[in-house]
């Protein structure tokens, strides 16, 4: 049995990207509360690495109000769920222009758990070769760059990356191949 019960829930907002809603729960000991979520679609994340380099993207985060470097990464649109290798692939090719021989699955990512349900799933894209981005809309401002794993630790450590996600994700490039 989970620790908190859902009792009632009620949607309170939808648009194309995610929906919020309002749970009535129940806590282990009985008393009532409430919880909101926030829920997306399952992301992808794909990690470009050409020998020692890597391919990162800029863009203005519009709730930071800033524009940040980070790995391509994105959902389906209409709030679809896509199988992960699928939407991996769609997302680099549409944000970077960039296809891929193979793609690695590395692991799975929560992206703030006590706030969203959306969960991600890190890929490691190799053998690739270079194509016109197919960018959406909400991406018309996007860069895209190749750097050096040097460079990128450097702005990790120096906060010119501090996407979430692409940081861990980093990580797991690491672990993956430390084996």
């Amino acid at each position: 049995m989970d620790p908190i019960q859902r009792v009632a829930s009620r949607e309170v907002y939808r648009n194309p990207w995610m929906t919020v809603r309002e749970d009535a729960v129940r806590r282990p000991d009985g008393s009532a509360g409430i919880y909101g979520v926030v829920d997306k679609p399952t992301y992808a994340l794909i990690i470009p690495l050409d020998r020692d380099r890597l391919r990162l993207v800029e863009q203005f985060r519009y709730p930071l109000g800033l524009r940040r470097w980070e790995f391509p990464q994105g959902t389906a649109p209409d709030l679809a769920e896509v199988p992960p290798a699928e939407l991996a692939r769609r997302e680099l090719r549409e944000e970077t222009g960039l296809r891929a021989a193979e793609m690695t699955e590395l692991g799975q990512l929560d992206v703030a758990p006590g706030l969203t349900s959306q969960r991600g799933h890190v890929f490691l894209a190799s053998g690739l070769t270079e194509g016109e981005p197919e960018r959406e809309p909400e991406e018309q401002d996007m860069r895209t760059a190749w750097f050096s794993r040097s460079e990128v630790e450097k702005m990790i450590s120096s906060g010119e990356i501090t996407d979430a996600q692409t940081v861990a994700a980093y990580g797991m490039l690491l672990l993956h191949e430390r084996g």
